[in-house]
């Protein structure tokens, strides 16, 4: 993070008077036309991880509790395309979705007006960065209680080269002074305002940058830069979209972590939580875990009770099972996994098959016969992928290959279903101490080994949140010591299909 200059005597011009801003407003800049993806629609629109462009950007801007209000400026034509956004996702912050201008000078001047007067924190972004993360938010907004503009870059990896107009070198500037702009620009509001008033006596203004107003018409303005990130990356040409898509896929999101005993209670008391793959593992222990705070838990599996999640009629037959007993279902939960060792080439059909079955087709299964009840309740299905599905491994290549499905599945089923209101979330432990890892590798260092406990958890505060649609790491904290499974647990995993 670059070294932070916003305090201190030395640290900028003194103002007449301290800064208070009456609010700090959120500019979405959405006014591009997707020219250079060769699409029909404005790139914004497009859908990367199963979402428009623009819903991701103004997601953050949303949950950002620095911003207290998002102005939309919108490619001409579009604007009822962006409402509609702004209306399904329920964004409250969003007070006006408004066209643009022709130029990106016009937009800002739109956009001011729109603003209106009176002293308050502007944070111009382009929609097509969706990327860009709340760290680089809070940033920006705490600069300004400093610096009257704020720009966001990153250092240049890469050798810039500055040519004539017959593309001949003529000069080659240090590297380590340049860096990469990004967005959001952030301003005071009465230093834009001059910036753009001045602007407009100049015959020949032109500019692509907010920042480059200010620095070209108000001089003697300092410019705060913080750090953006390699993730803020701008969707202008075709492998963009490939790269963002990808950059969500691998993006884990955090659940909201419960302090208070309590709230768990006042959420799971009266709840109805189905676990298959619960008789042991990450399944047992969420399932124990939600009965201590008032759930009403019913766990299937194999061995247990006959359950197998390939087999339609048996998953069917447990969901009502439980909902004859409740008169609900909250969230369901899939556990329910095998792990077999050894080369595609030289597996029998039979593992393939109980491979197949077990890791994918079962989760699908539940998936669909799951569905009609997490309708009624507005609940949550919550599936399990390892940190093999952003990589297929030597002697995993079904493991890894089903466990990168899962995402997927997770991903197109959070969209599908949100005009349900039903959620659709993976969680991806890293390496844990369960009965099937046991099995398969054997004893190993306890230090190695994130504790199921601390997975089933995570679970739970996935279960409790408002995420859908994401895939949530658990990491081992340091210094944790996993609890090994004891004789008991691990004589159950005889039978793979009920891993957890």
């Amino acid at each position: 993070m670059t070294q932070d200059h916003t305090t201190g005597p030395d640290a900028a011009p003194e103002d007449p008077a301290p800064w208070r801003p009456s609010r700090t407003v959120a500019v979405v800049l959405a006014g591009g036309t997707g020219t250079r993806l060769g699409l029909g629609i404005p790139k914004q629109l497009l859908k990367i991880a199963g979402k428009p462009i623009i819903e991701h950007t103004l997601a953050v801007f949303e949950a950002a509790p620095e911003i207290d209000e998002i102005v939309v400026l919108m490619a001409t034509g579009h604007v009822a395309d962006a409402q509609q956004i702004v209306d399904k996702a329920g964004f409250r912050k969003v007070t006006k979705v408004i066209e643009g201008g022709d130029t990106r000078n016009a937009t800002t001047r739109i956009a001011l007006d729109a603003v209106g007067e009176g002293d308050c924190n502007i944070l111009f972004h382009d929609a097509v960065r969706p990327l860009v993360s709340g760290r680089i938010v809070r940033e920006c907004v705490n600069a300004l209680w400093t610096y009257s503009a704020v720009d966001v870059a990153i250092p240049s990896a890469d050798t810039i080269v500055q040519v004539d107009e017959d593309d001949c070198i003529t000069d080659i500037p240090v590297r380590s002074s340049l860096r990469r702009g990004q967005t959001p620009q952030a301003f005071r509001s009465g230093t834009i305002r001059e910036a753009y008033r001045l602007a407009e006596d100049d015959p020949h203004f032109a500019a692509t940058d907010d920042c480059g107003v200010v620095l070209r018409y108000l001089p003697g303005t300092p410019i705060k830069v913080i750090d953006g990130s390699d993730e803020n990356i701008k969707v202008t040409h075709p492998v963009d979209v490939h790269l963002a898509d990808k950059l969500f896929q691998l993006a884990a999101a955090q659940a909201p972590r419960v302090t208070d005993e309590r709230s768990y209670t006042e959420e799971l008391t009266g709840r109805t939580i189905v676990v298959f793959g619960g008789s042991y593992g990450i399944g047992h222990d969420l399932a124990e875990l939600a009965r201590r705070y008032g759930a009403q838990v019913f766990p299937f599996s194999r061995s247990s009770t006959g359950t197998h999640v390939e087999r339609a009629e048996e998953v069917e037959a447990a969901l009502k099972t439980a909902f004859e007993a409740t008169g609900r279902i909250d969230h369901v939960v899939v556990t329910a996994g095998v792990l077999e060792k050894g080369a595609l080439a030289e597996m029998d059909q039979e593992t393939m098959d109980r491979v197949l079955q077990i890791n994918f087709v079962g989760p699908v299964i539940v998936a669909r016969q799951s569905l009609p009840y997490l309708q009624q309740t507005k609940g949550q299905l919550l599936l399990y992928t390892s940190s093999s599905y952003t990589r297929g491994r030597a002697d995993y290549a079904l493991y890894s290959s089903t466990k990168a499905a899962l995402v997927n599945l997770t991903q197109a089923l959070s969209d599908e279903w949100a005009e349900f209101g039903v959620r659709v979330n993976c969680v991806n432990p890293e390496r844990t101490a369960t009965p099937m890892r046991t099995k398969a590798f054997g004893e190993e260092p306890e230090h190695t080994l994130l504790a199921a406990e601390t997975v089933a958890q995570a679970s739970l505060d996935v279960l409790i949140s408002d995420l859908t649609g994401q895939v949530i790491d658990v990491r081992r904290a340091p210094g944790e010591v996993p609890a090994q499974p004891g004789p008991a647990r691990v004589e159950r995993d005889a039978s793979p299909a009920d891993a957890g």
